[in-house]
């Protein structure tokens, strides 16, 4: 039986019900066995990245606290050699 036969016995509405219900059956299907395996994988690689992220935000405080602390040692040792200068000049 083709379409058209299925409409003549059992009318438009049967036969649009019963096809409306096998496409939200194979979506329903598609997304249980394609999309959500795909979709957790994705969410952990997800959760990795953002702890790399933090990790790396951590890291680069630290390297800007370090980078300040030899800053100031630098411009300490500046001051220290031109107040020995000065007193080596008196």
């Amino acid at each position: 039986m083709d379409i058209a036969g299925l409409i003549i016995e059992f009318g438009f509405e049967t036969v649009a019900l019963v096809g409306l219900g096998y496409f939200v059956f194979y979506v329903w299907q598609f997304v249980s066995t394609e999309l959500e395996p795909k979709l957790e994988e994705m969410h952990m690689g997800l959760i990795r990245l953002i702890d790399q992220v933090r990790m790396l935000d951590q890291d680069m405080i630290r390297l800007q606290e370090k980078i300040k602390v030899v800053l100031e040692y630098k411009e300490r040792q500046k001051v220290l050699e031109l107040e020995k200068e000065n007193e080596n000049t008196i």
